[in-house]
């Protein structure tokens, strides 16, 4: 399995509508603010996102928010893989843990069945279960990634 398959995968996803990409973006502020607060008080923080990572989680979380409203609005199967590869290797370069990933789509997923309409919810939940079920693919092709070309390895 590789970012193909990632790709082909993605492209069974359809593009919410527009009134759901319209609610999950004026409500992503908001669920960007829930998420974070409720990282905040993990205990486990440290052992999800590495030391002196706070900051960076947060801009993670409000970025996410950002993208996906972009995703919702215009989706591009190949973006989404691509995006989703390149934030893997760039956050696990400064100490982000594989099981981050799983603990943020989760938590994701329990703050839009309380702010998102039941039929955002609908639209939207599908594109978080691709991700879900997909993050040990993402992890293997991002870690084939940042280990480089074999030409390159030791």
């Amino acid at each position: 399995m590789n970012k193909e398959f990632l790709i082909k995968t993605a492209e069974k996803l359809s593009q919410p509508s527009a009134a759901a990409a319209t609610e999950f973006s004026e409500k992503a502020e908001g669920m960007a603010v829930l998420i974070n607060n409720r990282f905040k008080k993990r205990s486990d923080l440290n052992m999800l996102i590495g030391e002196g990572n706070l900051d960076m989680m947060m801009d993670n979380h409000r970025n996410h928010m950002r993208f996906l409203t972009s995703v919702f609005k215009h989706f591009e199967p190949e973006v989404l893989v691509e995006t989703v590869l390149w934030v893997f290797r760039a956050y696990r370069s400064h100490g982000f843990k594989l099981t981050y990933w799983p603990a943020q789509l989760d938590a994701w997923v329990e703050i839009f069945k309380t702010e998102l309409s039941p039929s955002a919810y609908a639209e939207i939940y599908p594109f978080y279960d691709w991700m879900i079920i997909h993050n040990p693919i993402f992890a293997k092709v991002s870690d084939e990634l940042l280990s480089g070309p074999p030409e390159f390895k030791h």
